[in-house]
């Protein structure tokens, strides 16, 4: 059973792996089979039947000949049969008198050996066969009791040309069927790969532009179907958008009004009064609240309604550093100049943001690095922090998933800063890795396809 399996396995190793080269597969090797045994039916039918004729038919005017000289010592007899033969059997007969055969070298080629076995059955005398005497000729030399009979023999009574007009019929009717076989296949796969190229530009968060359904009918309704889809994913995009705009108002709203609550409040306290400290507290709490619902609304938000334009990497990258070096980060960058590449610039800083702000709380040192591999782009963030478990790289990217569960503020933020940073980078079709460092910390890997 399991042989049984493996052989489907390893023929599809043998396939071709894209939709076009299958289904010139499956029209081109029919055509090709069929050719083949009519091929091989015309050649063992009609080339091998022809040849023998056209081979019989020499070798019995040579043995008529033959008989004619053996039966008549004349020599204007013989004289007259070779005339005779030359008018009627379109041969060049001559007898050399005295003459010998050397030895009959081997027959080769298949017209020499249909030939000779003519010879055997019907002159049964000892002969040779030169094929390279004149241009579509045959010399056909048998030795007499006196001397060799020398016959002169043209092509066409040996062969046949209708074989090779045949296999040029066909090859050529096959190189026609091909060519047209190729312009309707790609003109049927257009419109799967203009498909494909849609959507991987959907899932790349660019926008897709000028795509209609084309095609055959089966591609039509899915190139429908995936129109039907980007329109409720960016229906479903503006909806949760309008409705966080309004969470976001309503919820700043009361927070402003405590805002001002608490400042008038601590303004109409005496100097001496004891609940200042309470004041200050609320005001803290009041504030770490903004921090967490503007945190749950950019999680939420995403950046959507952004556009994606072609970006310069490196100055983005650039920015994003002197912008961490500010707040007190050490931190080093390594990125060749020229990276442009179709981004949501403020998505991809904000990503990178979050990445140094986490980088930043837990390490000392920070290297950012950029470059191209291929097809795709790699954006590195290494540290020499004390990293993260390997069975809890996956569970850090949960919303308000946090290592350290006292949710204290002063050791790290609401739980969403990696959260954030992989769903702009899967926005874009990619994804972001977590790995060891070489510096001894966590490295963040993200990883675009361009």
């Amino acid at each position: 059973m399991v042989r049984a399996g493996r052989a489907p396995s390893r023929i599809k190793r043998f396939l071709p792996r894209t939709l076009f080269a299958r289904s010139l597969l499956i029209i081109v090797t029919p055509v090709i089979l069929a050719q083949a045994v009519a091929t091989w039916i015309f050649y063992d039918r009609h080339w091998d039947t022809m040849t023998n004729r056209l081979a019989n038919a020499v070798a019995g005017d040579i043995a008529m000949v033959i008989e004619q000289l053996d039966h008549n010592d004349d020599p204007a007899a013989r004289r007259w049969t070779l005339e005779l033969a030359a008018r009627t059997t379109d041969l060049i007969v001559t007898l050399e008198p005295g003459a010998e055969l050397p030895p009959r070298p081997p027959l080769r080629g298949l017209l020499e050996v249909t030939l000779g076995e003519a010879l055997d059955a019907r002159v049964r005398r000892p002969f040779t066969i030169n094929t390279a005497i004149a241009q579509s000729w045959y010399e056909i030399r048998v030795q007499m009791p006196d001397g060799v009979l020398s016959v002169m023999s043209p092509e066409r009574r040996l062969f046949s040309p209708t074989s090779y007009i045949f296999i040029l019929w066909m090859v050529g009717s096959a190189a026609v069927l091909f060519t047209v076989a190729i312009i309707f296949m790609r003109n049927q796969i257009r419109p799967i790969r203009r498909l494909a190229n849609a959507a991987d530009s959907l899932g790349k968060g660019r926008d897709v532009t000028n795509f209609k359904p084309e095609g055959a009918a089966e591609v039509r309704q899915a190139a429908a179907a995936f129109l039907v889809m980007r329109d409720r994913i960016q229906r479903q995009i503006t909806q949760r958008t309008e409705m966080l705009a309004g969470v976001s108002h309503d919820l700043r709203t009361p927070l402003t009004r405590m805002k001002l609550a608490l400042d008038m409040l601590a303004i109409s306290l005496p100097p001496d009064a004891d609940v200042g400290v309470e004041v200050e507290e609320l005001k803290a709490d009041v504030a770490e609240m903004e921090t967490m619902i503007e945190g749950y609304l950019a999680f939420a938000r995403g950046e959507g309604a952004e556009t994606v334009q072609p970006t310069d990497l490196t100055r983005l990258l650039t920015e994003v550093v002197n912008g961490a070096r500010r707040d007190g980060a050490e931190v080093s960058l390594a990125v060749p100049e020229g990276l442009i590449f179709p981004l949501r610039p403020n998505a991809m800083r904000r990503c990178v943001t979050n990445l140094l702000v986490n980088a930043r709380r837990h390490a000392d040192t920070i290297q950012v690095t950029a470059a191209r591999r291929g097809n795709l782009l790699d954006i590195t963030v290494d540290d020499d922090g004390p990293g993260i478990p390997a069975s809890a790289r996956e569970d850090v990217f949960r919303p308000f998933f946090r290592l350290d569960t006292s949710r204290n503020s002063s050791t790290g933020g609401v739980g969403l800063g990696l959260t954030i940073a992989r769903d702009v980078a899967r926005s874009h079709g990619g994804d972001i890795i977590l790995n060891d460092s070489p510096q001894g910390g966590l490295r963040v890997l993200i990883r675009l396809p361009v």
